[in-house]
């Protein structure tokens, strides 16, 4: 397992000098806003894995971990290498694809009880906090440190990968 890592990151890091690609999803802070705006009226639910409600508290942990510090890290020799390979080939793409059922490690239990209104205050809240932070930002747990602009990018394809199951239509 080791010796496939490994390789994985030799073969990906040339990506990570690549440049940014365009976001695939959201392009902005403004248009999750909008999205999640719309979720209530549009009878949304997820595919499978996490509830709606969860997957919105799990996006806001994210957020709110780049700003406090993420409970649990990757070692840093993963940091530097795979999980900086990942980063980069995640960036110039412009989407991110991970486990959608997986939580940040150390983070809290999802909070199940949650409705849908509260997750996305939950998110709002999260998403506005980073938007107004001028401080230094934590590391990240697998992709170690980045600036707000590259946290930004990361913050926006990491929900649209789970906004991919995100399903709306009449109620059932």
């Amino acid at each position: 397992m080791q010796r496939r890592t490994v390789l994985l990151a030799a073969a990906a890091a040339p990506l990570a000098g690549c440049g940014a690609g365009a976001l695939q999803g959201f392009a902005s802070f403004d248009d999750a806003r909008r999205a999640l705006a719309a979720l209530p009226a549009q009878h949304a639910k997820t595919a499978s894995g996490w509830g709606l409600p969860q997957v919105l508290q799990h996006a806001a942990q994210s957020i709110d971990y780049s700003m406090d510090g993420y409970p649990q890290m990757k070692s840093g020799l993963f940091r530097s290498t795979v999980g900086a390979a990942a980063w980069g080939v995640f960036d110039a793409r412009g989407a991110m694809r991970h486990s959608l059922d997986e939580p940040i490690p150390g983070a809290p239990a999802l909070d199940a009880a949650l409705t849908l209104e509260q997750g996305i205050a939950k998110l709002l809240s999260a998403m506005q906090r980073f938007e107004a932070h001028t401080g230094a930002l934590q590391p990240h747990f697998a992709y170690g440190p980045l600036d707000k602009p590259a946290y930004t990018r990361a913050h926006l394809m990491h929900l649209a990968n789970h906004w991919s199951l995100v399903q709306t239509g009449a109620p059932a």
